[in-house]
């Protein structure tokens, strides 16, 4: 069987300054030491990529997105005032960045995006479960949850964030979080067993993250 690459959270484990926090770093980019801004994108990469699958779910737009996301983070990273956590701030810019692309993708493909709506209910969710892996499977389902819910399960469930950040992050009451997981959860059972793997969902393989930490580094070198 064949394996991708290993994964960008594991090189982050040989990044030099791994130590340090994403305050020291944030502090210590913003005195000149651009650099550093590589311990962020490895750190949370393949977070900010399963988040942005769960609002665009398409693979490109979300990798395109996360650099959009960490550039402009770096643009005003001045403005960070660490009353919150950095994760929970670049969490929020990346889901602004993810709404506002899925507009825009919305206005300009609405026709087609219906058609292909129609298309997709043709084939039963349970002839998928039987004909494709588990794993594929279960990102097809996730891809089928309203975004509200979509969002929360991906958050929740596969990055095991907090309540407490998923309320930051989209702005909801904890009740609400509840709510919206919970209904994401039914939704899914009907389709799927309780097998999964989350460490493979939306997987965000090494050349990929490489990539996107050197057009991101390559991008804020050049900003004076």
């Amino acid at each position: 069987m064949m394996y991708l690459s290993k994964k960008c959270s594991i090189m982050n484990e040989i990044l030099p300054f791994r130590h340090l926090s994403d305050e020291e770093v944030i502090k210590r980019v913003l005195s000149g030491e651009n650099h550093l801004y590589e311990n962020i994108m490895r750190k949370y990469n393949q977070r900010l990529y399963r988040i942005s699958m769960s609002i665009v779910n398409d693979s490109e737009e979300s990798e395109d997105i996360i650099q959009t996301s960490y550039i402009k983070a770096y643009e005003h990273l001045s403005d960070f005032q660490f009353k919150s956590d950095f994760s929970t701030w670049l969490i929020k810019i990346l889901i602004n960045e993810s709404l506002l692309r899925l507009r825009k993708r919305q206005s300009v493909q609405q026709i087609t995006k219906q058609e292909s709506e129609s298309a997709s209910t043709i084939e039963s969710p349970l002839q998928k479960l039987i004909n494709k892996e588990i794993i594929s499977t279960l990102e097809k389902a996730i891809a089928q949850l309203p975004e509200k819910y979509r969002i929360v399960f991906i958050m929740r469930e596969i990055e095991n964030m907090s309540t407490r950040e998923i309320m930051a992050c989209l702005n909801i009451s904890k009740s609400n979080v509840k709510v919206r997981l919970n209904r994401a959860r039914v939704m899914l059972r009907n389709l799927l067993t309780e097998f999964y793997k989350t460490k493979d969902i939306y997987n965000f393989d090494q050349p990929r993250c490489d990539s996107v930490v050197k057009n991101v580094l390559t991008s804020i070198l050049s900003i004076k």
